[in-house]
Order: structure tokens, then sequence, then C-alpha cells
């Protein structure tokens, strides 16, 4: 999934308006509209992988077209403390009025993928796959996912039409006209197009066994525990996935994987990473 300049544009335009980037009163009142000219450096502060480096570019060259912008470290690669990202060499003002901007941005998006790879190395060896879920900060859903994917891990559904996903709420108002798990994936599956799939949530092992039976194409096993997992892989039907879903941690992520399901997604990737610390090293006049 790369980030379309379109994406990136309006993303970044949004920002710098929300930060009244084109109004700094400090800028104004100080630098103005002098020609003075300065360079930064983007310089991580912490081990990590690198994601955002077009969207932190867009933010600095938006406020200055004519700037310049040098690539050190990729998306995707890994930096180490004190490695330079990238620099930025053009007009002062527009370098101090984009910096938060370009800093928020890129700094959550190499959180994100740096606790990507972190999921990524706890379940390596084993035949799970790490994926993450629509618990994104609202317009920046692209964002995270692509950040997501450049920490090694996978994209769920990006959004309600991607997939049908029957959770617990839904099969609660079905069950009120007397369905069960099995006739929920069965009627699901009667009014949905041919080429979506369709994926349940449950709760204890028979249920997913009726999912699978009714012909779902992913059973989501919800806070299960991972002998109820094991139990579930054990009585898998035709080509189901399995997935894990529900308080997965870096601490519990081996144990889920070890069960033997196929995806185990998790929600903390996207809703609470802590972000990387990079910062921004200025100096007047161009390297």
């Amino acid at each position: 999934m790369p980030l379309s300049r379109h994406h990136i544009r309006s993303v970044v335009q949004s920002a710098l308006e929300e930060d009244c980037a084109y109004n700094d009163a400090t800028t104004s009142a100080t630098i103005g509209n002098s020609d003075i000219r300065a360079s930064a450096h983007l310089v991580a502060k912490e081990y990590g992988i690198i994601a955002g480096i077009p969207v932190a570019e867009e933010a600095f060259k938006t406020l200055d077209p004519q700037s310049e912008f040098v690539v050190y470290i990729d998306d995707g690669q890994t930096v180490e403390a004190g490695m330079r990202i990238a620099s930025i060499s053009g007009k002062a003002s527009a370098i101090l009025s984009a910096e938060r901007t370009a800093l928020n941005l890129l700094q959550r998006m190499s959180g994100i993928a740096t606790l990507t790879a972190r999921y990524i190395d706890a379940v390596r060896g084993t035949n799970a796959s790490i994926v993450d879920t629509r618990k994104t900060v609202p317009g920046l859903r692209v964002l995270d996912k692509y950040s997501v994917l450049m920490g090694g891990g996978g994209n769920h559904r990006m959004s309600l039409a991607d997939c049908i996903l029957i959770k617990d709420n839904h099969i609660s108002a079905m069950r009120s006209r007397g369905m069960s798990i099995g006739d929920v994936v069965r009627h699901a599956r009667s009014n949905a197009p041919f080429s979506i799939k369709i994926e349940i949530e449950v709760e204890n092992v028979g249920d997913a066994v009726d999912a699978m039976n009714a012909g779902a194409d992913i059973v989501m096993l919800d806070n299960m525990s991972p002998n109820a997992m094991h139990e579930a892989v054990k009585h898998r039907v035709g080509q189901a996935l399995l997935e894990a879903s529900g308080n997965v941690t870096l601490a519990n992520v081996r144990q889920v994987a070890e069960t033997g399901v196929d995806i185990i997604s998790v929600g903390e990737l996207t809703h609470s990473p802590d972000a990387l610390d990079i910062s921004l090293d200025f100096s007047v006049g161009s390297e």
C-alpha cells in the first residue's frame, strides 16, 4: 500500500492549517519575511524503524517549495540513536514553522513501525501473521496502516466496506431473531457480493466450529485462552483462517502464535504506540 502523493498532501495540508503554520506568531515576530537561510537535520534519538519520510518532506516543502530535502534513511529501514535520517535546507522561517507538523507525523509513524517490528520479532518462527485493526486516529488511517507495513506487519480491513466482519453486537441483534452462529454466517453470505470475504467473531470453540462449518472465511477467536485457541485450530474446517484477537500484548503474543492461529490482530499497533524519539537539529546558514 504505497502512499499516494494526493493523500500525503491532504493530510499535511490539514495538519499545517491546524497548527496555523501560515500564521506562526513567533516566527513572524522574530524572523519575519527576512531572507535568512538555514539547514536542519532530522536525527534519531533511539533505535527504531523509520516510516513517514515522504510525509515529513511534504511538510517542509509545502511552506518552502524551493527547499532541498535529502534522505539518508528510507522508510522501513532501521536507525540507531544519533543517526541522521534526513536534512533540510531553505528558508529558516519555513523550517521552523513546519518543524512540529513534520516531527509529529514522522515520530508517530515511526513509532508504529517500530512497535510492529517488535511484534514480528516476537512471533518469528511461527506461522502467525501480525496485522493491525481499525483502531486508528481519524484522518490518519492510511498513514497508520502504511506504517504497520513498514514495520513488517499486515493490514486488516482498511474500512467497513472491505470485508464483512460480524462482531458480537451484530450477532446479538441476529440472535434476537433466533439465529445461531451458523445461521448468521449463512444469512450474511446470502446477502453478500460473491467477491467479499466473511469473518465472524466467536468466544468459544463450539461457535468457532459452527462458523467454519457454515462457510466463514475467517473466524476471529475473541479473548479466548491459548488452550481454547489451540482446540479451535485442532478442529479447523476446510480452508478457514483463524484469527486471534483481544488483549494481545508483547508479553503474550508468542504464546498466542504457538497455538497455531493464522492471524493475530493487535489494536495497540495504532491506538497507543509510543512515538519514536526524533529531533530536529537547526542551524543558520547552509552546510
